[in-house]
């Protein structure tokens, strides 16, 4: 377990960067692999026992969070996708940002309300049920 302490150590977990995190999932008697990709939005108490990183994706137009323990024996890997810089050290602000722009995208969807095509002559012409 040391080895592995020491390995996760050296992963480089910064805010902004884009990261695929490998867990183990226990089905039956099996374990499988399966990623969860997304933003690293906060990092912290560093690498200590607790430290935690915090990851966020869009699923299906939805925010999802997931917290990391660094050093849980059901994480497997971690892959950086992408860098990127951030000036901040948590980016709890992307969590309005993206509200924002949902509710932008839904401002601007136009519903067009389909109207009953019945001729004013025709309506009261219709048979009545005896």
């Amino acid at each position: 377990m040391s080895a592995d302490t020491e390995q996760r150590k050296k992963w480089k977990i910064q805010t902004g960067n884009t990261i695929r995190v490998w867990q183990k999932i226990k089905e039956g008697e099996k374990t499988r692999l399966q990623a969860f990709e997304g933003l690293v939005i906060a990092h912290k108490h560093g690498y200590e026992p607790g430290g935690t990183f915090t990851v966020r994706k869009i699923s299906e137009g939805i925010g999802v969070e997931r917290i990391f323990p660094i050093f849980s024996p059901n994480i497997d890997k971690v892959d950086l996708v992408r860098k990127s810089k951030a000036r901040r050290s948590k980016l709890y602000y992307v969590r309005e940002k993206a509200a924002k722009e949902i509710k932008r995208k839904m401002k601007y969807i136009r519903v067009e309300q389909k109207k009953p095509a019945v001729p004013a002559s025709s309506a009261d012409e219709t048979p009545h049920k005896e």
